[in-house]
């Protein structure tokens, strides 16, 4: 009795061992799955051995997201362990939903038959499945995404995801409490819709003043041109020169990049903030104006360096280091603070997190390797200023 507790209580914590090994020695994560294959092994080879035994770790294994656990354990069990149920009497894959683990939820493209078991299931209050992708997310999940917008979106996503699988008439289906799933969805996110429209507006507001001053900016610079025009004809005096040419295109781009920016922020404010705009409308706004910002930021900074070179560098080309070292410092912080959020932006709107045996596509894969490539280069950056 005491090595099934002791084999259990491993169970229970290997997914810990998993983020440890990850982190400390990442080459060692074979070995973590090989503790986990052994210690299941163990446990299926005693003589009293019943499905039993994997019943409370593999409820806990879903709560936690730990795929590989649950995985490891369906297979030992031959599958047994999928009707195994909590104090509540909530299988694996609504403890999938109530704590929002989209990996162990996708076996449920897995189990073949068996789905259609899922998809009518009720608790002792009459929820179905939609009713519990309705209710609030813990707080530990919703803290894994950046403000309150992002948080709601996932929520969101969980929900349509979920209506897509039960039958049509169990998206009108009452509980104990008179309450349909988008009843309960609108009751436990009322207070997260009112945090993600104040997020929303913060961030659109606070944007849209830096980007107020870089149109002043550049479009000051579209019409004083540096070194002056020529009196009688009215052409810059420097138009033949590269430098100038920099200087036009970058102005250029950094005005009509900053005006986008601009009325992208503008059109959040004056959105109405209902849930449905939540999903993609909202989101996709914030990525397109945090972006265009960080592109007009980074071409206003090329126009004035290529004006410092023109007007008091006197063509000396071992003043471009100097110069470019100065610009990169403000863009390298700007970056710095944004581009985690333009990533949370694009992988939360557009990296699906549901689907059976979901892969990358080469798109997929190209875009998180770009990600994870720039995420390096800044870390580095931001290691180096910090010394």
């Amino acid at each position: 009795m005491a090595c099934i507790v002791l084999f259990i209580s491993m169970l229970l914590h290997i997914d810990r061992l998993f983020h440890i090994l990850q982190v400390v020695f990442p080459l060692d994560l074979n070995k973590a799955k090989r503790v986990l294959r052994f210690v299941c092994t163990e446990i299926s080879k005693l003589e009293n051995f019943s499905s039993g035994h994997f019943a409370q770790p593999i409820l806990e294994a879903a709560c936690q997201n730990a795929y590989q656990v649950v995985r490891e354990i369906l297979y030992h069990s031959l599958g047994a362990t999928l009707e195994s149920t909590d104090k509540n009497g909530h299988d694996i894959i609504q403890l999938a939903i109530i704590n929002r683990s989209e990996k162990i939820y996708n076996l449920i493209y897995d189990i073949g038959e068996r789905k259609d078991v899922y998809r009518t299931r009720k608790d002792s209050y009459e929820n179905n499945i939609l009713h519990f992708a309705g209710k609030l997310a813990p707080s530990s999940v919703l803290n894994r995404r950046t403000g309150a917008a992002l948080q709601l979106q996932r929520e969101i996503q969980w929900l349509q995801e979920v209506k897509k699988f039960v039958f049509p008439s169990y998206t009108t289906q009452e509980n104990i409490d008179k309450e349909t799933p988008y009843m309960v969805f609108t009751r436990e996110h009322k207070e997260l819709l009112k945090e993600g429209e104040q997020w929303m507006k913060t961030t659109a507001e606070s944007c849209s003043i830096t980007t107020s001053l870089i149109v002043t900016i550049v479009f000051a610079g579209a019409i004083t041109v540096p070194g002056g025009s020529n009196q009688e004809k009215g052409t810059p005096l420097f138009k033949s020169k590269a430098a100038f040419i920099i200087f036009a295109i970058a102005d250029a781009i950094s005005l009509f990049a900053s005006s986008t920016a601009l009325l992208v922020f503008l059109s959040i404010l004056t959105t109405r903030f209902a849930e449905n705009v939540f999903l993609v409308s909202l989101p996709r706004r914030l990525f397109i104006g945090i972006f265009s910002l960080l592109l007009s930021t980074t071409t206003m900074m090329v126009t004035f360096s290529a004006t410092l070179f023109l007007v008091f560098c006197d063509n000396k080309p071992w003043m471009l280091a100097p110069i470019s070292g100065l610009a990169f410092i403000p863009i390298a912080f700007f970056v710095n603070l944004q581009f985690p959020l333009i990533v949370d932006l694009l992988r939360s709107t557009y990296s699906p997190i549901f689907g059976k045996h979901r892969k990358s596509t080469n798109l997929d894969m190209l875009v998180d390797g770009i990600l994870e490539l720039v995420e390096g280069i800044l870390d580095k950056v931001k290691n180096w200023f910090t010394l």
